[in-house]
């Protein structure tokens, strides 16, 4: 009898396509709704669906999330809301932390880079819905000042982004306008911008390290950009305070079970 040769491999290529689409165009969504880029959903999808380790994960994300920064400036370069000076001071000290970063996180065992990155995910809860509260206080917007708020912001940032394999923009955005003077629109325009060079920086460092899954990024690119625009549409119709509370508690309740995650018995660490 003739053999006939298994389909399996193609079915399964065409299944991980389509999840890791899935995945990208929800952590899109999500990620426009609120203005974020999108990792802090990305990551734990996954982990969670795909199975993969969380240093791929996060490493595989900040591939991703250059393409986001990309399409991201352009649109709101468009319509006047980058400051180019701005994002290259923020790149600036972010392309040289970034790497550190994910040297950092590959050195990390799974289950500690887990916990990490549950205290990062409660951390960007409680700046989501402290958000309405921050333009009231006062920034400072001197020249050196606001060059030195920059420069430090994006070596912080730059080394997190490496680490947790995200754009930086939730720390990024929120210093800017209560620090620098920036109005939010040119803030989180200017974050996106500075995040191609800075994540660049750490992806290429995860890419040398084997921390990416290059099969997913053919799924996962097109998705995110596609559901980062369409988040972005959705936010102007629906009410930010409810998608903030609905958002923050997908964090929280995220970032708990990553926080609790177990120690192996085997391990000294």
């Amino acid at each position: 009898m003739e053999h006939i040769p298994k389909r399996t491999p193609n079915i399964s290529l065409l299944l991980n396509y389509t999840i890791s689409f899935l995945i990208g165009l929800l952590a899109g969504t999500f990620g426009g709704l609120v203005g974020l880029g999108g990792g802090v959903i990305m990551i734990p999808l996954m982990v969670g669906i795909l199975k993969l380790d969380q240093h791929t994960a996060h490493g595989t994300s900040l591939v991703v999330l250059v393409f986001t920064g990309i399409s991201g400036a352009v649109a709101y370069g468009m319509y006047g809301s980058v400051d180019v000076t701005a994002s290259l001071l923020l790149a600036a000290t972010a392309v040289v932390t970034a790497s550190a970063g994910a040297h950092f996180a590959h050195s990390l065992p799974e289950w500690k880079l887990k916990r990490f990155f549950g205290c990062f995910l409660v951390f960007v809860s409680i700046l989501l819905l402290s958000k309405p509260y921050l333009p009231h206080i006062h920034a400072t917007e001197g020249g050196l000042m606001k060059v030195m708020v920059l420069l430090l912001t994006g070596a912080f940032t730059g080394f997190l982004s490496g680490m947790m394999g995200v754009g930086g923009g939730s720390i990024m955005v929120p210093v800017m306008v209560l620090f620098a003077g920036f109005s939010q629109h040119t803030a989180q325009g200017s974050s996106l911008l500075a995040m191609v060079p800075s994540g660049g920086a750490g992806a290429y460092t995860h890419w040398r390290l084997g921390n990416v899954r290059v099969n997913l990024l053919l799924g996962l690119i097109p998705g995110i950009l596609i559901g980062t625009y369409l988040g972005g549409t959705l936010a102007h119709a629906l009410s930010d305070a409810v998608l903030r509370i609905i958002f923050v508690a997908v964090l929280i309740w995220t970032g708990v079970r990553y926080i609790r995650a177990r120690r192996p018995s085997s391990t000294a660490e």
